[in-house]
């Protein structure tokens, strides 16, 4: 299987695919003028805000976050107001004055992680328009405003055929967070490539309600491992670790039994990692949809320190361009399922299959 390493991202990413408005100026030109404003010289601050999943919750925001870091270690940047910062939300509530305290340090470039902070990140950018703001996972037509987005369906279409190749009860299980169009990408896109590969299977879909609640998470896999389920997908951000938790458990109680969750947004490998009663270690991650989201929240910091913000612009990245895949690790993969990922891979950027949105 390829390995994708998301360098096409860059090239990618600069030339940009213009959907929605025109570009923003610097931010002391005014983010909303012509162009894409000035290279700034001196250090050029980036913040984000998380979603109530937090900056630790192992898939997303963390993998935001990890890519601010990168950012902020190749510039000579440290941790702080003039540097690189996260704000992390408790609740909804938190959201708009998360991005407002971000605005009024000054941070040059301040993103919202994830389509729930899509009306906050509205709201704010209209206050603050001299600020450049950017939002993963959502739309917000604003001229100070870059927008992120990515073709999940694809990759999770993907991880689908690992699914129902590898499936021994031919029960499989979906966890989502907030179930909505975004989650639903994920859980439509998975469902079709599992029946692509293996119409007998089906797939039990449950919502969490939520991105933050690892106990929900682990009380949702207990039903499905419970009624024979032995692959779980979710797409849950923290809650998803409740996945992994109650995996890791039953494997201890019942070293042979086989059953794997399959991780998202980012390698989730290490999050399977568990060890039996006799001390023998074991991993239950069987693959991960992985989401370039750090690549491309770095990406976009150094095109707007260059004066390239894409300001009103919707950026978004699928398989060809190598920002949605399979993660390296595939050491539970046999070689037919492999070969199996690469020709459905291939197909979908030939075009000759369309993966679904809903």
């Amino acid at each position: 299987m390829k390995k994708r390493n998301g360098l096409a991202l860059s090239l990618f990413l600069a030339a940009g695919t213009l959907l929605a408005g025109c570009g923003g100026a610097d931010k002391n030109e005014g983010a909303g003028g012509e162009g894409g404003g000035e290279a700034k010289e001196d250090n050029f601050s980036v913040a984000m805000v998380t979603d109530i999943g937090g900056v630790d919750d192992k898939s997303f925001n963390q993998s935001a976050w990890e890519g601010l870091q990168a950012y902020g270690e190749e510039n000579g940047l440290e941790k702080g107001t003039d540097g690189f910062d996260y704000l992390q939300s408790k609740s909804d509530a938190d959201y708009a004055t998360n991005l407002n305290t971000l605005a009024r340090k000054n941070f040059d470039l301040i993103y919202g992680i994830g389509y729930l902070l899509q009306p906050a990140v509205d709201e704010i950018a209209q206050q603050q328009k001299d600020t450049h703001f950017a939002i993963v996972d959502s739309v917000v037509e604003q001229p100070n405003v870059a927008s992120i987005t990515f073709k999940e369906h694809q990759g999770s279409f993907l991880v689908g055929v690992v699914a129902g190749l590898t499936t021994k009860t031919n029960k499989i299980g979906f966890v989502g967070g907030v179930e909505g169009d975004l989650i639903k990408k994920f859980e439509v896109g998975f469902i079709e490539g599992v029946k692509a590969v293996n119409p007998d299977a089906t797939v039990e879909v449950q919502y969490a309600g939520s991105f933050g609640d690892a106990a929900k998470g682990k009380q949702l896999a207990s039903s499905m491992y419970g009624l024979g389920a032995d692959i779980i997908y979710h797409a849950a951000g923290g809650t998803g670790n409740g996945v992994f938790s109650e995996a890791i458990d039953l494997k201890v109680e019942d070293p042979d039994r086989e059953l794997w969750v399959i991780g998202v947004d980012k390698d989730q490998h290490e999050e399977g990692n568990g060890t039996t009663k006799d001390g023998e270690e074991f991993n239950i991650t069987l693959t991960s949809m992985v989401k370039r989201v750090d690549v491309a929240v770095k990406d976009l910091a150094e095109k707007a320190k260059a004066g390239e913000f894409p300001g009103g612009q919707v950026i978004e990245y699928g398989i060809e361009e190598e920002a949605i895949g399979i993660a390296p690790s595939d050491e539970h993969l046999s070689e037919e399922v492999k070969a199996k990922v690469e020709e459905y891979e291939q197909k979908i950027v030939n075009g000759e299959i369309e993966v679904p949105t809903k």
